[in-house]
């Protein structure tokens, strides 16, 4: 009878011991550092289940539904992106996804061109789709309070990496893009603003012309400073980058006379003033360049002919032009040159 005890006492102790390791011991069996588990809106423990079993997260997706179960997490599913790791307990990650303690996702924007292209990259990074985010962004109710509309709302959207949960709702992903418009429009910079008889969203517009037409910080300032004083003077901006926006073609290298006809809002070269709308989203040290821009009295600017990505600034038509056949003369060369070469056998 004694000997039975203890092997009895033995069996339960294996018994014990094995259900311990099952629960706490390592459970995973996928052999990656890390699996990233989402969990959408709305799903059930069986769809939770599923998923588990079907991407061979798990070692025992038996225990774990068992353990589930006992824990009460098929009543308390929460949605979200849930990053599991190697050698987890079952204990450990179903205590993760009861608590809904899931991985922030990060944003990272930096130049955008349209509203499809940030709804593009937020329907890629998280579970609301890119035509929900559309729809918000469409929604002139919504946009109204926020003092925007379809054509100004990107004017709230700066460069910058942003940190959300992967099933934030469009309306939360967008507020917290608003308060950091909000932020960066402190008293000094809207002083700085009015002062060029711009807002904040004329500001950003123009800021979004100079980023486009340079990359050069030196630069920057002056050809704020062009536009300003083309503005103050009755003269349509004539800004190549805006061309290319209405005309979406983005990757043009050179604007062509025949380009310049298109019917757009957003061709400077046919209407008056500002477009109506960013034609991107960009950097601080645009916004900066322009709030900062210097009195002068440039009307004209043309790239260098040393192909530096500088420019010449000119006050005259006439000074302009001569930059302009500098320009076109070493632009001709190089095309020359370029063409023997693929000539060249």
């Amino acid at each position: 009878m004694k000997k039975l005890l203890l092997t009895l006492l033995l069996l339960l102790f294996v018994i014990a011991a094995l259900c311990g390791y099952l629960i706490l011991g390592p459970a995973t069996s996928f052999t990656a550092d890390n699996h990233d588990l989402y969990i959408h809106t709305g799903m059930n423990f069986s769809q939770v289940d599923s998923m588990l079993s079907n991407d061979e997260v798990l070692s025992h997706p038996a225990v774990f539904n068992w353990l589930a179960n006992r824990v009460s997490y098929p009543e308390n599913i929460k949605a979200g992106k849930y990053e599991i790791h190697k050698g987890m307990s079952l204990l450990n990650l179903l205590k993760m996804l009861r608590n809904g303690r899931q991985v922030p996702v990060n944003l990272v924007i930096t130049k955008l061109r349209t509203r499809e292209d940030l709804a593009g990259m937020i329907g890629r990074k998280y579970e609301c789709d890119s035509a929900a985010f559309m729809r918000y962004m469409n929604n002139t109710d919504t946009l109204s309070t926020y003092g925007v509309d379809t054509n100004t709302v990107m004017t709230l959207v700066f460069p910058n990496t942003y940190t959300y949960f992967w099933n934030t709702t469009p309306s939360r992903i967008f507020k917290k893009l608003v308060l950091a418009s909000d932020a960066f429009w402190t008293p000094e910079r809207l002083g700085q603003a009015e002062a060029h008889q711009l807002n904040r969203t004329t500001a950003y517009i123009l800021a979004s012309i100079v980023e486009e037409e340079t990359t050069r910080k030196a630069d920057k300032p002056k050809i704020a400073s062009v536009y300003l004083n083309r503005m103050a003077s009755g003269m349509r901006l004539a800004a190549d980058p805006t061309v290319k926006y209405a005309l979406r073609r983005f990757d043009l290298k050179r604007v062509y006379e025949k380009y310049l006809l298109v019917e757009s809002p957003y061709n400077t070269y046919r209407n008056a003033g500002l477009p109506p709308g960013p034609i991107c989203t960009p950097s601080e040290e645009s916004l900066e360049a322009v709030l900062e821009a210097p009195q002068t009295k440039y009307l004209y600017f043309v790239a260098k002919p040393d192909f530096s990505g500088y420019s010449n600034f000119a006050e005259t038509f006439t000074e302009h032009m001569q930059n302009a056949r500098e320009y076109q003369k070493a632009l001709d060369e190089q095309m020359r040159i370029g063409q023997q070469l693929k000539e060249k056998p």
